[in-house]
This record gives structure tokens, C-alpha cells and sequence, in this order.
């Protein structure tokens, strides 16, 4: 049987360029689409669909305001249609806390002759959205507090969090699909006196800066995009740019940040697995890993490679996960001393750095 998938997209071109591409797989096919979100809803109620894809910006009532009601009444697997802009990247992060399972970049330029790539990539993510589970979200999002409100919680330069107390432990995390959700989950449960924290979230360059920003007016750790060379301190979490991977190097007592602009690896870039063996080589006992939700096997080997140099490792759960493959992989491998539900990660890693600090008290 294949995916049967609702096309929605205020563009006639767009629609009738995701339909080909669509129906060009063998296991799924458009059973219709739509214009607007009027006839979207009543498409959802007469044809069942398995998948949505949706454009974020559409006339009357715009991609958010539709997918609220879609989660609310009839929750179903969705891919957001983004365009590659600021405000396109704001309003998709806030379609993923709403519900919204993956989602795809509209191309630039001409629509005719698309690379194979980008092809495979919409194919991809409508399998991966089917065979996702989906959250179920009451209500909007909640809006981000102002930058300077959430400053004023945060320890400054002197304070004793931004000491060394930590040593040189660290805490490095991984995601995927989902991921953007999973993340803001763990951070907003981290307390501000943390080790330094580094991530790598499978996500274009274009959507990293509002990532972190977004983050940043969350957590009570301070978050911002990975810089070259860039000294990795307590209290600060550092996220992959979508252009380059992210390695991390010893430097003195402490750790720097290295961005690399070599060929992807494992299909991405940024990817886990390069984030995860620098981590391996340098922090080995040191570091604390977190690997979380998404499709494939970035991150898997990695986090062998780091319990097997004496890092604490943990796996987020298939019941928590929107899709289980990432942790799963790191699980059958061996990769991951302990598996946990998405809502105990937070205090894993707590409880990972209170028994290593003693550990190094103790030394």
C-alpha cells in the first residue's frame, strides 16, 4: 500500500512540482492537494491522508495557524514546505514545536531540472514522516521571553559557575528528526552551572541562527552558534553551524571549538559522528553524550567510540523518540551505557557529571 500524501501550497507551480516528485516513488503517491487552508481541511476530512506536506507562508490563513488546528483535531504526520529566509526559518522552528515533523527548503531559482538530491530528500522525509510518531500539541507555542529577560538568570563573567569547578568535563549532544524539540527539552532542564556543551543538530545554515537564538531565550545555559577557535566555557552551549562540521580540540585545561568544511559525513553536515569521535580523542572520560531522536545512523559509532574511551553515554528512548533510529543504531552496537526516556536526559547527564566530579575529587 502506498503513502498517500496531501499536497498543500498557495503555489500551482510548487504543487504540481511536489507531485512529481511524489508520485516519481513507488511507495507513495499525491491523492490530492490544495490551495489555501479552506480547501486543505475539508481535502484532510474526504481523503485520509497518511502525510501533509505544507507551505508555511499561504493567503488567509497561514501555515501555523492551520497546522494548530490540523494537531488539534485530526494530529497526522506533516512536512513543512520552508522558504530559505529568516522569517521562514522562525516561523518553521515554530511549526516543529507545534507538531510538525520534519521539514524540506523550498529550492531557490528555477523549479525545472532539480538536483536528484533534493528529490531524494522530499521522497525521504514523507517515509520518514509516515512511520514518525506524532506529537500531540494543546495550544500555540509559548513566546520566547526577551533576550534581556532571560539574560538577568544567567551567571555573569565573575560568577563562580564560569569558574572551572567542572574540570574538564563537557556534554555533547546529537539529534535528528525531532530533534529541535528534543534539544530545547534537555537544555531547558540543564541548571545554568553547567560543563561547556556542544551539538550537533541535522539542520541547513540558514536555520541554525534562529535555532540557537530560540534556544538561547530558553535555557538558562547560554546558547549561540559554534565560532572557529571559539574557548568552550562552562555554562554555554555551542550549536553547529549548518555549513561546517563541528569538532571539539583540547586547549589548555579546557576545550575549543573547530569548524571544518570538509565533505559531509554520513549524508550530513554538520554531522554527529564527527562531533562524537573528536570528543572520543579528546575528552574521552571527561565527556558526557547524549544522543537523541532522528532518522539513520549519524552519531551511532561515534558513541561507541566514546563509551569505549570511558565517556558516559545515553540514548534517548523509542517510546520518546519521533523516530527511532539514531539511538536505536547506537543501542544494538553497544554504544550507550544507558537508555532513557526523553523527560530523564536532563538528569542522566546530572547524574553522569555528579559521579564523575567525584570520581576526579576522589583522584
Amino acid at each position: 500500500m502506498k503513502i498517500k500524501v496531501l499536497v498543500v501550497d498557495d503555489s500551482a507551480v510548487m504543487r504540481a512540482v511536489l507531485a512529481e516528485i511524489i508520485n516519481g516513488a513507488p511507495d507513495m503517491e499525491v491523492v490530492g492537494s490544495a490551495p489555501d487552508a479552506a480547501v486543505a481541511r475539508q481535502k484532510v476530512k474526504d481523503l485520509a491522508p497518511d502525510v501533509m506536506t505544507l507551505d508555511v507562508e499561504m493567503p488567509d490563513m497561514n501555515g501555523l495557524e492551520f497546522l494548530e488546528k490540523v494537531m488539534r483535531l485530526r494530529p497526522m504526520p506533516v512536512v513543512m514546505i520552508s522558504s530559505q529566509t529568516a522569517q521562514g526559518s522562525e516561523t518553521t522552528l515554530q511549526a516543529l514545536e507545534l507538531g510538525a515533523v520534519d521539514f524540506v527548503t523550498k529550492p531557490r531559482g528555477s523549479l525545472t531540472g532539480l538536483p536528484p538530491a533534493y528529490v531524494q530528500e522530499i521522497q525521504e522525509k514523507i517515509r520518514t514522516a509516515y512511520s514518525a510518531r506524532v506529537r500531540v500539541m494543546r495550544g500555540v507555542p509559548t513566546p520566547s521571553p526577551s533576550p534581556g529577560a532571560s539574560a538577568l538568570a544567567r551567571p555573569g563573567p565573575s560568577s563562580p559557575v564560569a569558574t572551572s569547578a567542572w574540570g574538564d568535563r563537557i556534554i555533547c549532544i546529537g539529534a535528528s528528526t525531532g530533534g529541535t524539540e528534543a534539544i530545547k527539552e534537555v537544555l531547558c532542564h540543564l541548571p545554568e552551572n553547567v560543563p561547556g556543551i556542544v551539538m550537533v543538530q541535522h539542520m541547513p545554515e540558514m536555520f541554525t541562527p534562529s535555532f540557537a537564538r530560540r534556544l538561547d531565550s530558553l535555557a538558562r545555559v547560554i546558547v549561540k552558534e559554534a565560532e572557529q577557535g571559539e574557548r568552550i566555557l562552562p555554562g554555554h552551549a555551542y550549536l553547529a553551524p549548518g555549513h561546517s562540521h563541528l569538532e571539539i580540540r583540547r586547549s589548555g585545561p579546557g576545550y575549543v571549538c573547530e569548524l571544518l568544511q570538509t565533505p559531509p559525513y554520513n549524508r550530513h553536515r554538520p554531522a554527529v559522528d564527527i562531533l562524537f569521535n573528536s570528543a572520543a580523542q579528546h575528552a574521552r572520560s571527561g565527556a558526557v553524550a547524549a544522543l537523541l531522536t532522528g532518522m539513520g545512523k549519524d552519531g551511532a559509532q561515534g558513541m561507541l567510540a566514546m563509551r569505549r574511551a570511558g565517556a558516559w553515554t545515553i540514548g534517548q528512548d523509542q517510546e520518546s523518540c519521533v523516530v527511532y533510529g539514531m539511538p536505536r543504531e547506537a543501542a544494538q552496537i553497544g554504544g550507550c551505557c544507558e537508555v532513557a526516556p526523553l523527560t530523564q536526559v536532563a538528569d542522566r547527564i546530572m547524574a553522569a557529571l555528579q559521579a564523575g566530579r567525584r570520581i576526579v575529587a576522589q583522584a
